[in-house]
């Protein structure tokens, strides 16, 4: 039994996420492994209802402008100005090594109103960068949203399903080129698992990082890759626009308004799912945990976010405080195991 099998138990998700969110689920012919992290939605546990109002706050999106992260650091500055939560917010884009070079510049931030949107994908690129610094360098304040992941070929390619691209992986080898977020992330994660499960090798899959969503989907609309792997919102303009095709989604379910099978239904025993949230400084006061906690609870329960999730097809995945930091702990070890099976760390 391999370390994933071990350590990832059974998969239970509906279309809306319960808290217990399964996040990184993923079961693959000799891979059978499915996440279920604990806990409950909710603040810290401290009493933040004291805390002082936040006049500006700075939100860094560790990552080009156009994809997942950087959507969401926007989505929340407009939902929490729209909300009067904070004065001000400014969002940054600070891109490059799965958002590592983000977080680098996070473990030297000074400012007790910060925030940085992270998710499933850092915590691969950590290990896989080797980065210096880790998850231990921040104060986790709050997971907020999870979303299908969605592999698409462009409109003219020969790949109809996915079946037809695995069957090419393991024929072609390297000749087929796979665009995704950066080196092991939940793009890459995905790829190798589909690749596995086709019966090619993942070590010598040809898979080509990019650091923001929207160099991924230049290189697909100008037929510089074989195929893609996103968030589902990422791509979606461009499927609906008929200028991509999307093969199959992650999760254990479809996702309303794509016309695509889950990859299970298209012959790979095969689940994903990726979440975001958002982390501090590692040296804040407790005051301003509270104070960030507070203001990312109140964000969640707001008619501006419930707008934004709806909009963009996100699942409400919200936990809070010292609770959202055990769930990092889990996730680290789940995602450690998955990048060892796959050949994809040592």
């Amino acid at each position: 039994m391999s370390a994933l099998a071990r350590l990832l138990p059974t998969l239970r998700r509906g279309r809306q996420l319960r808290t217990g969110v399964a996040t990184l689920a993923v079961a693959c012919l000799a891979l059978t492994a499915c996440g279920d992290s604990g806990g409950t939605s909710g603040s810290s546990g401290t009493n933040s209802g004291d805390a002082k109002p936040i006049s500006r706050l700075q939100i860094m999106a560790p990552a080009d402008p156009g994809g997942g992260w950087d959507s969401t650091a926007r989505a929340m500055s407009t939902a929490i100005e729209g909300a009067a939560l904070a004065k001000s917010t400014t969002v940054t884009n600070v891109p490059g090594a799965g958002g590592t070079i983000g977080l680098a510049q996070l473990a030297n931030e000074k400012s007790e109103d910060f925030l940085m949107v992270m998710g499933l994908v850092m915590v691969g690129a950590i290990e896989t960068n080797k980065s210096k610094n880790t998850l231990d360098d921040v104060t986790p304040i709050a997971r907020l949203t999870a979303e299908d992941e969605i592999i698409v070929v462009p409109a003219k390619s020969p790949f109809k399903t996915i079946k037809d691209l695995g069957d090419a992986l393991k024929a072609q080898g390297r000749k087929v080129s796979i665009a995704g977020g950066s080196a092991g992330g939940t793009d890459h994660i995905l790829a190798g698992l589909v690749a596995k499960a086709a019966g090619a090798s993942p070590a010598d899959l040809n898979y080509v990082p990019f650091s923001g969503g929207g160099e991924s989907l230049a290189a697909l609309l100008g037929n510089k890759v074989s195929a893609g792997i996103s968030g589902v919102s990422e791509y979606a303009e461009q499927i609906k626009a008929g200028k991509l095709r999307a093969l199959a989604v992650s999760g254990p379910e479809r996702v309303d308004g794509v016309d695509a099978p889950t990859i299970k239904e298209g012959g790979y025993d095969v689940e994903l799912i990726n979440w975001r949230g958002v982390v501090a400084p590692k040296g804040i006061s407790a005051d301003a945990k509270d104070r960030l906690v507070t203001l990312v609870t109140k964000l969640h329960d707001s008619s501006q976010w419930k707008t934004t999730l709806t909009e963009k097809g996100w699942d409400d995945t919200f936990l809070a405080g010292d609770e959202f930091a055990s769930f990092i702990k889990e996730e680290e070890t789940k995602t450690s195991a998955v990048l060892k099976d796959l050949g994809l760390a040592s």
